[in-house]
């Protein structure tokens, strides 16, 4: 099988607003931020595509981590002390810097959608907005790698500067 190494070229829709300037002090997943609020800016052409949004709860944003300054296939993440394959972890230095948030729909506002669960720096662009549908996004499993003897410690851990700006 022949991989060819082509460029995807991809375009903000939107921008998140959010308090946070710098990586540093960020909650590190959505789910220990339920408090932290942002709003998403739509770019006005993309408006038309959130007809419908309001009817869900939560969404899925698939983001561009424009505040990352490295990528590596070996990073030592938020949640631990030892040294892990990037793609092992939800760390944000990745090869393609994209990002994945679920966050709670508070209200939509014209272009603007108000959300919880921000993890996100101010000026993130905002690749693609998915509705967040449990029968299709949740699976039940029990085996989550290292993170199960870590999970204890999310609502605790903040990012700080070792893959951000």
């Amino acid at each position: 099988m022949n991989f060819a190494m082509d460029s995807i070229a991809c375009h903000p829709i939107a921008f998140v607003r959010s308090r946070f300037s710098s990586t540093q002090g960020m909650p590190i997943q959505t789910v220990a931020a339920q408090d932290e609020e942002g709003v998403i800016e739509l770019r006005p052409e993309f408006e038309p595509g959130l007809q419908g949004i309001e009817g869900f709860d939560f969404l899925i944003l698939i983001t561009r981590l424009h505040g990352v300054r490295q990528e590596s296939l070996q990073v030592t993440p938020f949640l631990d002390d030892q040294v892990h394959g990037v793609f092992a972890t939800r760390a944000p230095a990745r090869p393609n810097k994209l990002g994945l948030s679920i966050v709670k729909l508070l209200r939509r506002e014209a272009g603007k959608l108000h959300f919880s669960g921000n993890d996100m720096l101010d000026g993130t662009p905002v690749l693609d907005i998915k509705p967040y549908v449990p029968a299709f996004d949740v699976r039940q499993t029990d085996r989550v790698g290292w993170y199960a003897d870590k999970i204890r410690n999310l609502p605790y851990t903040r990012s700080d500067d070792r893959m951000g700006r």
